[in-house]
């Protein structure tokens, strides 16, 4: 089941279960959405169209998270006037899950979990810059124990012979080059 609603003053495409951007809606990250404006139901039943809007039918969403959208650069100039300005612009938007649709008879929900990880934290992860645990399920891990070197000497050196510690044979430092034979000095008779 798909459901087409307005806000913000646009349009968008939903099933339950799709994450959208839409412009900035009130609310903290968690709380609930109700969309009331439903232009079109479509489902095993056919495609319901409003006049502009279907009675009675409602779209529920989670909110994620309201953050700032991509910057747009304002470039402003007037040709040979030596005018050149510019600007950006960071608009607010809200990231919605689709939990459930509700209307013509029909209903469609959602019955995966609503993560509420920011998109922040994903691109963080997907660079592997993020650990990839949840807080809640963090948990203490033994620590590692330290490799044990066993010096005691072995059964071929006699217990009176002083232990000598092997030394692993140092880098010979690269020949240097050879220096350029000196040319013999020219004989020109003018």
């Amino acid at each position: 089941m798909y459901a087409v609603i307005k806000t913000g003053g646009k349009q968008y495409r939903v099933q339950p279960g799709d994450v959208i951007v839409v412009e900035k809606l009130d609310g903290e990250a968690g709380s609930n959405v109700s969309f009331g404006d439903v232009l079109m139901l479509g489902g095993d039943k056919g495609v319901t169209l409003g006049a502009p809007l279907i009675a009675g039918a409602a779209v529920a969403a989670t909110l994620v998270e309201t953050r700032k959208g991509e910057k747009i650069k304002i470039f402003k100039k007037t040709r040979r006037q030596g005018y050149r300005r510019t600007n950006g612009h960071r608009q607010m938007e809200s990231v919605l899950r689709i939990t459930g649709i509700d209307g013509a008879g029909e209903k469609a929900k959602w019955d995966g979990e609503t993560s509420l990880m920011t998109k922040a934290e994903m691109n963080l992860r997907a660079r592997g810059l993020a650990p990839r645990v949840e807080a809640t399920e963090v948990k203490a891990k033994p620590a590692k124990s330290p490799k044990v070197i066993d010096t005691a000497p072995t059964a071929e050196v006699a217990a009176d012979a002083p232990v000598a510690a092997k030394k692993a044979p140092a880098k010979k430092a690269p020949a240097n080059k050879a220096a350029p034979k000196a040319k013999p000095a020219s004989t020109d008779e003018a």
